[in-house]
């Protein structure tokens, strides 16, 4: 990044901001976003609305009736978004993820509250849940959608619905009925990925996983243990009649068994020997992975019916023993796809967690305090568009290759700057230039100490992967190797 760059910044912002400007029927309502926007990517600690009028000298009532009463289309706003990304980021090679966030609360009167799973805190807790949806590619990954988990004890409460002013449309959907959900308002809005990964939350169930197939959309996700499978293709066998009724049998598939129970005694994977992969190189250096893989088949939603033949893959971990076991409709050989293709979209679940980060760390993701339901869910959209500001920017100088020391620019940088430069704006322009040098300085100096900080990692991830007979530059490899 140059001087240069951090000045450009404020003129992109106010063109990426005109992209909106049919959301809102006001001009009111686009000033708001205007300084909405510039709260999240400010350096304010806690990027509720209060601290953002504060920080932005306007009065809190009036961006709080921003989120609450001002007329405006935040389902466009959030359709927008993601036409822009099918416009300007599609690529054939990308995957879509699934997942959900928590976001704690000390009340109970916030839209969907109660005492829930919360994957953030890892434990039960009061808190709210949202179910989102995230893209990657290769040198992008934004977040594209989400949407509240609303429990069935709200969704059957009148009293709780009025409060929270939740549409009558709205009713009890379980998480993975609003994933699917949100994956067909994505395609409509022109959204094409290569895969959907997800983790065993959603690839427990037969009715998402149904969803996909009858959606035609390729699927590569996370199962638990005791997920059945058949090695097989079963064929219907017929059952004695039952006491009683002579005349009538009855048929029925042989019983599927648990793929933890196939890893340990089905000779197709004990007598299989396992490939090792680099599954990816990390800040802390390379991981690699055992893969045994064969096909298999799953019980349909119905538990009568005998899903298409799919993928199944057992994963170990070389370092630390972990066991996975992924599921995917794609059969390497088949249509194009390869076994390090299915392995790259089983193991690109992390880039919805690196979304997650960045959206709740340097943007406010989880900082609202209102409660109604059209409230969060505008606070939410107007988080997404930010990002995706953050994410275009980031590309747009990674691909001018901005680097130190092979080290791309990240999220929190480009904030930063954008931030600097909203901030130095209105200084005399000797100061402007100070305040954007000093910047400069900061972010060579974090680029340079990450840089050191990664080969320092690699260096040592490497030599204890030595020490278990691994050489990581002959082994197979997912993705590209960097330098």
């Amino acid at each position: 990044m140059s001087l240069k760059d951090i000045a450009s910044l404020g003129k992109l912002l106010a063109q990426f901001l005109l992209l909106f400007a049919d959301c809102f029927r006001s001009r009111k309502g686009r000033r708001l976003l205007r300084v909405y926007v510039k709260g999240l990517l400010s350096d304010v600690q806690r990027k509720n609305v209060e601290a953002i009028a504060l920080d932005q000298d306007i009065p809190p009532r009036t961006l709080q009736r921003f989120l609450e009463s001002i007329k405006w289309d935040e389902s466009r706003l959030r359709d927008r978004c993601q036409r822009i990304i099918a416009r300007d980021h599609a690529d054939p090679e990308a995957i879509g993820l699934i997942d959900e966030t928590g976001t704690t609360k000390s009340g109970k009167h916030t839209a969907g509250a109660k005492r829930q799973y919360n994957g953030n805190r890892g434990k039960i807790d009061n808190s709210i849940v949202n179910v989102a949806l995230s893209y990657t590619s290769k040198k992008f990954h934004c977040l594209l959608d989400a949407r509240l988990y609303l429990p069935q004890e709200w969704a059957e409460d009148p009293k709780r619905r009025a409060e929270t002013y939740i549409p009558d449309e709205i009713e009890f959907q379980t998480k993975p009925q609003i994933a699917l959900d949100l994956i067909d308002q994505a395609k409509a809005n022109g959204i094409s990925v290569l895969a959907w990964t997800f983790d065993e939350l959603y690839g427990r169930g037969a009715e998402f996983l149904d969803g996909l197939d009858n959606r035609n959309e390729a699927y590569v996700g996370e199962i638990p243990p005791d997920f059945r499978v058949w090695l097989e293709k079963p064929k219907k066998r017929r059952n004695p009649p039952k006491r009683g009724n002579k005349n009538r049998s009855r048929q029925s598939l042989p019983k599927p068994s648990q793929v933890q129970h196939v890893r340990k005694h089905s000779p197709s994977f004990y007598d299989q020997t396992p490939q090792r992969y680099r599954i990816k190189d990390t800040e802390r250096g390379a991981e690699v992975w055992e893969i045994r893989w064969h096909t298999c088949w799953r019980r349909t939603q119905d538990h009568r019916g005998v899903s298409t033949q799919c993928t199944l893959i057992i994963a170990r971990n070389v370092r630390t023993g972990e066991w996975k076991y992924f599921l995917s409709n794609q059969v390497p050989g088949r249509q194009g796809w390869t076994l390090r293709a299915i392995l790259r979209v089983a193991f690109g679940r992390w880039d919805i967690e690196a979304c997650f980060r960045e959206s709740k760390e340097e943007l406010g993701w989880d900082h609202f305090e209102c409660r109604g339901w059209q409230c969060v869910h505008r606070h939410l959209y107007v988080t997404i568009l930010s990002q995706l500001f953050c994410a275009r920017v980031r590309a747009k100088l990674c691909e001018k290759n901005y680097l130190e020391g092979g080290e791309s620019l990240t999220m929190e940088q480009v904030r930063r700057a954008i931030d600097v430069y909203l901030g130095s704006c209105q200084l005399p322009r000797s100061h402007r230039r100070r305040c954007q040098e000093k910047e400069l300085r900061c972010q060579r100096y974090y680029q340079a100490r990450n840089a050191q900080a990664r080969r320092s990692h690699t260096k040592t991830r490497h030599r204890k992967l030595a020490e278990l007979g691994i050489n990581v530059d002959t082994i197979k490899s997912v993705n590209p190797r960097t330098p």
